[in-house]
């Protein structure tokens, strides 16, 4: 499986940025070998507006199955759902620990936003 996770830097020690939108970076970690990209956001970051639809939209063209990510709002978590991406939302910690704790079931996918839209 491969999961998109917001991340404030390139490695799986970077911490999990809490905004899906405008997160810095997405790192698309692949379950079945443990291999990693890195993929830059920054389109998404400066938008003016719609920077959870851009980044659902790019997640998607990675080719990810989930996303973990500490809060996700309302357009971006539809985005998602259409193109059947599970979002994980309420992520801490590292990257690693935030792969970990979804593949533990200690974090579940979620079944709306849990923000509304235009959260800091």
């Amino acid at each position: 499986m491969k999961i998109a996770i917001s991340s404030h830097g390139d490695t799986l020690e970077a911490r999990v940025d809490q905004r899906f939108g405008r997160a810095a970076k997405f790192i698309l970690f692949d379950t079945s070998n443990g291999g990693f990209e890195v993929h830059d956001n920054a389109q998404s970051l400066n938008a003016a507006q719609g920077a959870g639809i851009q980044a659902a939209e790019t997640v998607s063209r990675m080719g990810a199955q989930a996303v973990i990510t500490g809060h996700c709002g309302p357009k971006a978590f539809k985005t998602l759902k259409a193109a059947d991406i599970q979002v994980v939302v309420g992520a801490g910690g590292t990257v690693a620990e935030a792969v970990d704790a979804f593949r533990s079931g200690a974090l579940k996918p979620a079944e709306s936003a849990d923000v509304e839209g235009h959260w800091a």
